[in-house]
């Protein structure tokens, strides 16, 4: 903000409700900031019920020699009520409503792989240290620091909810530490933050072997996590923590099947036993329908190794079998083949995985920047393209479908969205960093 000449609070107040991944959703209006009571009677009294005027929604594509060109998009009222849409209608630029200022509606972000539960960020700054032992002398330097972790992890976590929210985000899958070490403490610590943040702010939760299912004897606290208020029952590695491919698998694939519960599997093993690992996966699910759209694979990076029919061989078995792919689309010379399976119709998402903790030292908290780089890596620049990759950072919800039709917002939808300055300006590169310049002609073109 130091080259705009204005404070983030003063342009936040100007744009008055929000801008640069500042959201809304049910009941948030209690806690905004951008624009107060003092300074703008119509907001006294606000809570859930409230109407806004100049907001910009996508409309539809525009062809120029039989390509999209450009996105239409036109100036509306939008009515919130009860934490849904309750109306949209023409503008009225002269209604008493709150002033979107011409911003535009997209949906809210959704961060599908991150850890809540244990991070530095809100404390005191470390970077990594220098990793000796592979994955196993990781978890002994879990063991040796989760217990420090835990004292003061709840705040932390709810540091990093406010770090989401900042960015967009109102919906987190987070994986939480459920070993000998936590014992279910990690959990019940991230629950309660999870709970004095929930205004604004949803999530699933994933029981989390980190430590391995019986490298550490993590099975009775799997089996008591899995009678709690938890989503998903969750893995890492089962060949190379656990030494057994089948045993874990079985153990997991059943333990979510007795409490009716989703699967996310972290997978990081990138030879033949990542391989086998997605190839039994997949046998299982198949054997067991229920599990089928409830399964997903975080990182799954064997996808990047394998040559080009192999992927699609397993890619067409993915998404017959409805298992999803959770990726967190990492830099350097790994690149996963994520047009492949939005093709064939897997469901792909991603996360920020590690913010600032003792696997990763970066991490900004921004599923928006995820689809930038996937945009990137995957040279999809042109406005459709551009269009179709923000349903990365939004887990499926996107305003025009395929065919340029608007499909968001609807009435009766959950008013979660965010709102984006919608210009290429350099004013709005420099007042929104660091989200930038993301939107042009309604479309995001990172």
């Amino acid at each position: 903000m130091k080259n705009s000449g204005i404070s983030r609070k003063d342009f936040l107040r100007n744009s008055v409700l929000g801008v640069a991944g500042l959201t809304f959703g049910s009941g948030i209006l209690n806690s905004l900031n951008a624009a107060s009571p003092e300074t703008d009677p119509y907001l006294k009294g606000i809570s859930g019920n409230f109407t806004l005027k100049n907001v910009r929604l996508e409309t539809g594509f525009e062809y120029k020699d039989g390509e999209v060109d450009r996105t239409k998009t036109e100036l509306f009222m939008v009515q919130i009520s009860d934490g849904k849409i309750k109306s949209i209608s023409a503008n009225k630029p002269n209604e008493k409503a709150i002033d979107a200022k011409g911003l535009l509606m997209l949906p809210a972000f959704r961060d599908m792989h991150i850890h809540l539960d244990k991070t530095y960020y809100g404390d005191q700054w470390q970077a990594v240290k220098k990793r000796t032992g592979g994955i196993k002398g990781m978890i002994a330097l879990e063991q040796e620091i989760i217990p420090e972790l835990l004292k003061n992890s709840t705040y932390k976590a709810e540091k990093m909810i406010e770090l989401l929210q900042s960015k967009g985000t109102t919906f987190a899958r987070s994986h939480v530490n459920i070993e000998p070490t936590s014992k279910l403490q990690s959990l019940k610590n991230l629950q309660i933050a999870l709970e004095n943040k929930k205004t604004g702010f949803d999530s699933e939760l994933v029981a989390f072997p980190q430590h391995g299912v019986f490298y550490t004897d993590s099975v009775p606290y799997l089996k008591e996590a899995a009678q709690m208020d938890i989503d998903f029952i969750g893995g890492v590695d089962p060949f190379s923590i656990d030494g057994a491919i089948e045993k874990t698998m079985d153990f997991t694939v059943q333990l979510a099947l007795d409490h009716n519960k989703g699967i996310d599997i972290h997978l990081h093993e990138t030879g033949e036993s990542g391989l086998k690992t997605v190839e039994y996966l997949i046998d299982k699910v198949n054997e067991n329908k229920s599990l089928k759209g409830k399964t997903f694979l975080s990182h799954c990076f064997i996808l990047g190794k394998i040559d080009k029919s192999k992927q699609e061989e397993i890619t067409e078995k993915l998404a017959e079998a409805q298992i999803g792919i959770v990726s967190t689309i990492p830099l350097g010379g790994l690149i996963m083949p994520i047009p492949m399976l939005l093709k064939y119709g897997v469901n792909v998402m991603t996360g920020n995985d590690s913010i600032v903790d003792q696997w990763n030292t970066f991490g900004t908290g921004s599923v928006l920047e995820k689809a930038n780089l996937a945009a990137q890596l995957y040279r999809k620049s042109t406005e459709y393209d551009l269009s179709r990759m923000l349903k990365l950072a939004t887990a499926g919800p996107i305003p025009l479908d395929d065919k340029g039709i608007q499909q968001w917002p609807k009435v009766g939808d959950q008013a979660n969205f965010v709102l984006i300055d919608a210009s290429c300006s350099a004013e709005a590169v420099s007042r929104i960093s660091p989200v930038k310049s993301l939107v042009h002609n309604g479309t995001i073109v990172y």
